[in-house]
């Protein structure tokens, strides 16, 4: 371990292999080689190595914890779990091993377990801010927001140069006039040179600070500071994002989005899906659906795409490309569906339903209903010009490259132009009884009848309890997680009325669309 610390890769890779010439069921050189592997950017080598650690030491807390991330690493969250509830079993007394128990727990939904496991961490080492910032973070997604404060105030005094902290925090609670940090942030904002993504954490949490002060056009501006280096960095394609929205729509033909038979469940139990761009009302209606007795949600699964990707021989991750799509057009679906189905056992629960919430499955709406000719499919729209700016406010996880777009504020209208789009062809090609657009502003000015609508879609008898969506104890791993644990508010529509003239341009682009 000490070598490994040193990078002394050759080394610790020569000893490993001796070790196991000698015996080849010690399972530690297997670990070894697992921390090696995944040290040096090989997961699914680490998780073979990991497997087998776990298959000779079944016992060992530090195998099942490694085994469970390296899962996390490859998508593969429900042998995660399983592998952390035996790390768990096991237990420990180690800072590090608990608080990785914890990131697998929050990285497959499971916060209220995770949230003893980053306790222990912060209490075995209090003096790490990581293991604070895990805890807020999970604190957060279940409503605790007095934990969430604290734990993230205690990373930011131990380490004021915790951005994502200081990010976290201004997200958590309105800004005030006698309740913000705005020229702290200002501060550490110009003190720092070269580094892309400090500017970005902090130029959002200035611009959302200047946002609650009621100081639109210079939160705008803010926020185009803030995203100026980044968009550099990623140098975003719109023409490669336009290849992939065309392979979307050619992979699938009508005559391919036929009466097909329904793989696993009766239409009774289909899977629902809500899809739709970011930050446009899915998690509300997650929220109202999962609020129904028979409904549980599992959360944004990777699941679907990740088994399209398989089965059509491109290399797996959460990229979107237009290879997939291409490709998904020669695979046996149906098959897909199956696996689906069995994937997604454990995650229904005493349910019947289970919501895939995954936004970006907008992409695989065609595809989904080959697989699963009984899913529902709910698709949130909003307007256009709310739509791109809340696109454009919301800071996505930096290591997502699918919503690249939203460095750009034109670049964000493109891809709306492309979304609506693609929109209008699951429309005219999918049936009326399996996919459903939903307008956000509907459901907030029109709350029971469009909750009704949902319900009635979905094949579910009424339950008042979905009118009551904000009581909803289930934890919510989105940026929506304060928002809704409160009943509807307005607020938010007509939001872009508010930055004056600096959002002409974006108008322009999306022209008859814009409203």
């Amino acid at each position: 371990m000490k070598l490994l610390r040193s990078r002394t890769y050759t080394t610790v890779y020569e000893q490993s292999l001796k070790a196991l010439r000698l015996n080849e069921k010690d399972p530690l050189p297997f670990f070894l080689l697992g921390v090696l592997a995944a040290d040096t950017g090989n997961p699914a080598k680490a998780l073979e190595f990991f497997a087998k650690a776990t298959e000779h030491g079944p016992k060992n807390v530090h195998y099942q914890t490694y085994h469970a991330h390296a899962l996390i690493a490859v998508g593969d969250h429900n042998q995660a779990k399983i592998r952390a509830d035996m790390a768990a079993k096991i237990g420990t007394n180690d800072a590090l091993l608990a608080d990785m128990i914890g990131v697998t727990y929050s990285r497959t939904g499971y916060h209220e377990l995770a949230i003893p496991f980053f306790e222990l961490a912060t209490k075995k080492n209090p003096k790490w801010a990581k293991f604070h910032f895990n805890l807020g973070a999970s604190a957060e997604f279940i409503g605790d927001f007095v934990k969430t404060k604290t734990a993230y105030t205690n990373t930011l005094s131990i380490n004021p140069k915790f951005y994502l902290a200081w990010f976290s925090l201004v997200a958590l609670e309105k800004q005030t006039p006698d309740n913000n940090n705005l020229e702290k942030l200002k501060t550490l904002f110009n003190d720092i040179t070269g580094d892309a993504d400090a500017h970005l954490l902090l130029g959002h949490s200035i611009a959302k600070t200047l946002e609650d002060l009621g100081q639109y056009e210079d939160s705008f501006d803010w926020l185009q500071k803030g995203k100026k280096a980044k968009r550099k960095q990623i140098q975003y394609s719109r023409h490669k994002t336009t290849r992939v929205f065309d392979a979307a729509k050619t992979a699938v033909k009508l005559n391919t989005l036929d009466n097909q038979q329904d793989t696993g469940r009766t239409s009774n139990a289909a899977p629902i899906f809500i899809v739709g761009l970011a930050r446009t009302g899915t998690t509300l209606v997650d929220r109202i659906l999962s609020s129904h007795t028979q409904v549980r949600s599992a959360g944004e699964l990777t699941l679907f795409s990740r088994m399209i990707k398989m089965a059509a021989g491109v290399p797996v991750n959460t990229d979107l490309d237009s290879d997939t799509f291409l490709a998904a057009s020669k695979i046996d679906v149906s098959r897909v569906g199956k696996n689906y189905i069995e994937n997604t056992q454990n995650l229904v629960q005493d349910a019947v339903h289970l919501i895939d919430k995954m936004p970006l499955n907008f992409f695989y709406a065609g595809l989904i209903h080959r697989a699963l000719p009984n899913a529902r499919i709910i698709a949130l729209r909003r307007g256009a010009m709310d739509s791109c700016l809340s696109n454009y406010r919301q800071l996505f996880a930096a290591h997502n490259n699918n919503y690249d777009y939203a460095y750009d504020l034109e670049d964000t209208a493109a891809f709306y132009q492309e979304f609506d789009g693609l929109m209008a062809h699951w429309r005219e090609n999918i049936p009326s009884d399996r996919f459903m657009e939903v307008a956000y502003e509907d459901i907030v000015h029109d709350q029971e009848n469009q909750t009704r609508k949902l319900v009635s879609f979905c094949g579910l008898d009424w339950e008042e309890s979905c009118l009551r969506f904000y009581e909803n104890a289930a934890p919510v791993a989105t940026a929506s997680s304060v928002q809704v644990r409160q009943p509807l508010y307005s607020g938010s529509i007509g939001r872009w009325e508010k930055y004056g003239h600096k959002l002409d341009g974006l108008k322009a682009t999306l022209g008859e669309l814009a409203k």
